[in-house]
């Protein structure tokens, strides 16, 4: 059976059910059902649920139910193909609301009456009007903006794990990123995806931003520990069109937050499973590279467009393993990361961000006299320089003890003490890149001017103290 929906595409319906298996659902004899459509799925109660074609195969599709599959059977359930793909109602209007994954309003507000809908799924930015990110962004960290400088349109992720406060860094950042340079000093709009995290982590995510002032310029997608599984996958979809539909069209930066990317990796390998897909490394599907890298690289910047979208990405390694295909995958795929370390964090350092391990590929491009300060980079490379050595001598002081050290060695080892302490150590203070920098020659002060091999002579006459 076949009939018109208020969007004027031709909808096909089938009584043709021949499986159902956890969130898929097999439909036998169809015909003209394109890959990624989106479903009706009508029960046998009359209601209405949504799916996506997964795979067609000759005259029969596997759909993916966005909800749970209870009360379905084979004999009484209904098919309606729309003809069209997962779409989003977008708005300026979304600013400080609270969504599910799919775009409903869960915040007890009123319904958005959309300006335009945007296929979920995006367009891979075209490279010929991508433009290299340059302007620095300000997160208020020590750690990023002096060390691993962050670019607007960068995609920078943050490596986790069990018990560290990724969350908590990146609900700091979300209320404190600006864009400095040139004149500019102007907050992010926040896109915020929550990938199956639990109602504490996402209570505490909304009190932090509607404490800091942050709520009325975010839009919030939530998807639950609780909630189906397979709303995981689409959570992020939703939010990276949100973004760049604020981006492109109404002209904000935008800072997209998706948490945590491992619950929807899992979810991936879940419905992987599923399909009975032959897996690969540690049972995750072979193409978890290319889907990543589907999400990631919708951040960037586009010339003659004044908006922008960069990406925080908070990931949980499992066991703290930084060659997990997760972590690993998306290292390769993004531009630098952001590392936290379970020593700094039992040594109640916060954010307990370990810059050896860390880095930022764009952080050239987004510092330098025109963005931060002139002696930004070599005041960076002396102090990892330093705080390298200072590790290094710390494992040697644990075998040969202290007495053996030289005065270059025990200044070293004050000088990497002092950089955990006072440098990395912020609590919750929002530091300007100024004072960051302040800092940083505060230190290098307390050391012989010949110590600093790594910052050109004019610099340490116009900065040392």
């Amino acid at each position: 059976m076949s009939k018109k929906n208020n969007l004027n595409l031709v909808t096909k319906e089938y009584a043709t059910v021949s499986q159902i298996r956890g969130p898929l659902i097999f439909v036998e004899r169809i015909a003209n059902v394109a890959f990624d459509e989106m479903v009706e799925i009508i029960d046998p109660d009359g209601n209405i649920r949504v799916g996506r074609v997964l795979e067609v195969d000759n005259d029969i599709a596997v759909i993916q139910l966005f909800l749970n599959t209870d009360g379905l059977d084979i004999t009484r359930t209904r098919v309606r193909f729309t003809g069209d793909v997962i779409r989003l109602k977008v708005s300026h209007s979304m600013m400080g609301r609270i969504f599910n994954a799919l775009g409903q309003p869960i915040d007890g507000g009123p319904e958005i009456i959309p300006e335009t809908r945007r296929d979920i799924n995006g367009m891979p930015l075209n490279p010929a009007v991508r433009i290299e990110p340059s302007e620095f962004i300000q997160t208020g960290i020590s750690a990023i903006d002096g060390l691993n400088s962050l670019a607007r349109g960068q995609k920078l992720p943050i490596f986790s794990g069990s018990g560290l406060p990724g969350n908590e860094l990146a609900a700091q950042i979300a209320s404190q990123a600006r864009v400095i340079g040139e004149g500019k000093d102007k907050p992010f709009a926040v896109v915020f995806a929550a990938i199956g995290i639990t109602h504490r982590e996402s209570s505490y995510f909304i009190e932090k931003f509607r404490s800091s002032g942050a709520l009325d310029r975010t839009v919030v997608f939530l998807n639950h520990a609780d909630d189906p599984t397979i709303e995981r996958i689409i959570t992020p979809r939703s939010a990276l069109t949100t973004a760049e539909y604020l981006a492109f069209n109404h002209g904000l930066h935008v800072l997209v937050i998706m948490t945590d990317m491992t619950n929807y990796c899992e979810a991936l390998r879940e419905l992987s499973v599923a399909r009975e897909e032959l897996p690969a490394r540690r049972g995750y599907p072979g193409y978890l590279y290319s889907d990543l890298a589907s999400l990631y690289e919708r951040a960037g910047k586009i010339e003659g467009k004044t908006g922008s979208v960069t990406q925080l990405i908070l990931l949980s390694m499992p066991d703290d393993d930084i060659t997990h295909p997760i972590p690993d995958l998306t290292g390769y795929i993004t531009e630098g990361q952001i590392v936290l370390d379970r020593t700094l964090n039992q040594k109640s350092i916060f954010p307990p961000i370990n810059v050896l391990p860390s880095l930022s590929r764009l952080m050239n491009a987004a510092i330098g006299k025109e963005n931060t300060r002139e002696d930004h980079r070599p005041v960076a490379d002396q102090i990892y320089a330093f705080y390298a050595e200072g590790r290094d001598l710390e494992k040697l002081v644990t075998i040969i003890g202290e007495g053996s050290l030289t005065e270059h060695d025990h200044k070293i080892l004050e000088f990497s003490k002092r950089f955990e302490s006072e440098y990395l150590n912020q609590d919750k203070e929002n530091r300007t890149i100024q004072e960051t920098l302040h800092l940083s020659w505060e230190m290098l002060s307390d050391l012989p001017a010949s110590y600093l091999k790594r910052i050109p002579e004019k610099y340490i006459r116009k900065y040392r103290k």
